[in-house]
């Protein structure tokens, strides 16, 4: 009678739960936290030794000494060695070996290796003149063997994970920079080939404007008219030297083709074994050659990354000039990936193509729905 009632409790539980642990699995601050309440749980089972072998501690008091000794790990990212110097005075006062497994794990995580290989040796030489003082726990163990194998291996592993912890991260930022790196070089990339279209395109009618002033020029020789022309045409010869010298780095390559160049692109990916179904308005055919060769690059990278990751499955290619607006949308089915190694991809091209829609004012967007993947870019018709 009450099934429903209990099983949507228990749906917000684990719904809220998650959301709780989402929140906090990523988040430094409560790792730290995680870290010192460990480390004091694990330091708890030492209380009643704790009591008994020092008279000046009771239960809870030792209870606060250590719980003061783990809250430094709350620093440990920007202030590691306060830790390390809590954990020593640990050592020397109650002989205890936790805080200071956690301490070099931290000096080795966030000061690197050289810190962490200083603060093994520095724990290393602090413990032996422990060991060697009276004092120290019974059974004391009066064989430097016993101490080379119990005390100090203990410091040496938490230096050393901690010490590889510092270059995993290393590693990773280094390759989050790389891969940021990648995506501005596409961009600018981007940037050069939308400003060599430029050049051929706007290049190609500035000349057929200056031959044209010229020969209205000619003909209007004995007119009122030709000083006009003959200023025209100097005019448009400045402006394509301006353009030369703006756009420096145009060498020799061709423009973007345009939505002619669409289907000869889809006859090549159905080559590579992504068919290609194709659906082109024919108003596209009325579009600026900019417009066009924006068109052509977002097709073309949308059948790139169609062919990385979902090789074999038919991509549906449509280009719609409706109103105001032209839009291309791609689609593609996901399919299951099996085991083995994922297509390397640093997004840089779908950086790029957002960068060539951008600068004719248009939008993408790309969204996975329900087993399949699709790219929508919107342009103005100008």
């Amino acid at each position: 009678m009450h099934v429903k009632p209990v099983a949507s409790a228990l749906h917000w539980a684990v719904a809220t739960g998650r959301r709780f642990a989402e929140c906090w699995a990523g988040s430094p601050r409560a790792l730290d936290v995680l870290t010192a309440l460990g480390c004091l749980g694990l330091m708890s089972l030492d209380l009643p030794g704790l009591a008994a072998a020092d008279n000046s501690l009771n239960g809870p008091l030792a209870a606060c000494v250590l719980a003061a000794g783990c809250s430094t790990l709350l620093l440990r990212r920007r202030m590691p060695w306060l830790s390390f110097l809590a954990a020593l005075l640990f050592i020397g006062w109650l002989h205890e070996l936790t805080l200071i497994q956690f301490a070099l794990y931290s000096v080795g995580r966030y000061r690197g290796r050289r810190a962490g290989i200083l603060a093994t040796l520095a724990y290393v030489a602090f413990a032996l003149v422990m060991f060697l003082l009276p004092g120290w726990p019974e059974p004391r163990v009066e064989t430097l063997s016993a101490f080379l194998s119990l005390v100090v291996p203990i410091g040496v592993l938490a230096s050393a994970v901690g010490i590889a912890a510092y270059r995993h991260d290393l590693v990773a930022e280094l390759t989050a920079r790389r891969a940021e790196s990648a995506v501005l070089h596409a961009v600018q990339e981007e940037r050069t080939s939308v400003a060599r279209d430029v050049h051929d395109f706007v290049g190609r009618e500035l000349t057929l404007l200056t031959v044209r002033s010229e020969v209205l020029s000619v003909r209007s020789r004995r007119t009122a008219y030709a000083k006009d022309f003959e200023e025209l045409a100097d005019t448009a010869r400045r402006a394509h030297l301006v353009l030369n010298d703006i756009i420096v780095q145009r060498g020799e390559r061709a423009a973007t083709p345009g939505v002619d160049g669409l289907p000869a692109l889809a006859e090549e990916s159905g080559r590579a074994g992504s068919p290609v179904r194709l659906v082109l308005d024919p108003d596209a055919h009325a579009l600026s050659p900019l417009r066009q060769a924006a068109v052509y690059r977002v097709v073309q990278e949308c059948l790139t990354n169609a062919a990385k990751h979902a090789r074999g499955e038919t991509i549906e290619v449509s280009v719609a000039a409706d109103g105001p607006h032209v839009r291309i949308a791609v689609s593609n089915v996901l399919p299951d990936r099996t085991p083995g190694r994922a297509p390397v991809s640093a997004g840089s091209g779908t950086a790029s193509m957002a960068e060539r829609v951008r600068s004719l004012g248009g939008t993408l967007t790309a969204t996975r729905t329900d087993g399949s993947y699709l790219v929508v870019a919107t342009l103005p018709r100008g």
